[in-house]
């Protein structure tokens, strides 16, 4: 059963919602603003937010839970459907649904987004690299030693690994892991990824591993 927290001020939506995902099976925590999230930031499997919330909104809350922990999904629920409102959104959070909308699509995003993040016992290879995808151990075929990453390195890779194949941009990275808006011109996550090639890279200077996408950003292939 998921541990569902999900933050609505509005009473009917957030009533019919409720009893919807909970006849569906999730254990839904129900709160209309964000004033007890600390009390649930390491005990849920997927939040969903409403943005236009009392005191913090959607978009505060959502990066909040991203920052403790990047392994919770996040769906972000909006009436405001501008380009603006959902790149913003996504640039954190994993989906985004626009108001109104039918419970059968809320609940098929969440049961995917719950797939994908599930956490399983696997062994991912790339290139040199055999990855317990369950404890990121990180293991260097050809020494057969493991490979210990830093704190924000281990965020950044495994930002990386949940979205294998995908080309991410710079503000992409830097708003999902540090979680704060890119400042062009800001070197920090370039210096994060030369560190992390240090590490992983067979050859750092040609690196086959984090692929740099010439004016986009990287990418991680399998």
């Amino acid at each position: 059963m998921a541990k569902t927290l999900y933050i609505e001020d509005e009473k009917e939506i957030g009533q019919w919602v409720t009893e919807d995902l909970t006849g569906r099976g999730h254990d839904v925590t129900w709160l209309t603003s964000g004033n007890q999230l600390e009390q649930y930031l390491n005990n849920i499997d997927l939040a969903i937010l409403d943005i236009m919330l009392p005191g913090l909104d959607g978009f505060s809350i959502g990066k909040r839970i991203k920052k403790a922990n990047q392994d919770t999904p996040i769906v972000m629920l909006s009436a405001r459907s501008a380009v603006e409102d959902k790149l913003e959104g996504l640039s954190f959070a994993d989906d985004y649904v626009t108001k109104p909308f039918h419970p059968d699509e809320l609940a098929a995003r969440v049961d995917a987004l719950l797939r994908r993040f599930q956490k399983e016992e696997g062994i991912l290879e790339i290139r040199h690299l055999q990855i317990d995808t369950k404890s990121l151990i990180i293991i260097n075929k050809q020494t057969e030693k493991e490979i210990l990453l830093t704190g924000k390195q281990y965020q950044l890779f495994q930002y990386f690994l949940r979205h294998l194949n995908q080309i991410l941009t710079k503000e992409q990275l830097y708003e999902g892991v540090w979680g704060e808006r890119f400042m062009e011109g800001d070197k920090t996550l370039m210096v994060h990824i030369r560190y992390l090639r240090e590490k992983i890279e067979e050859n750092p200077a040609k690196p086959t591993i984090i692929e740099t996408i010439r004016g986009i950003g990287y990418r991680v292939k399998k």
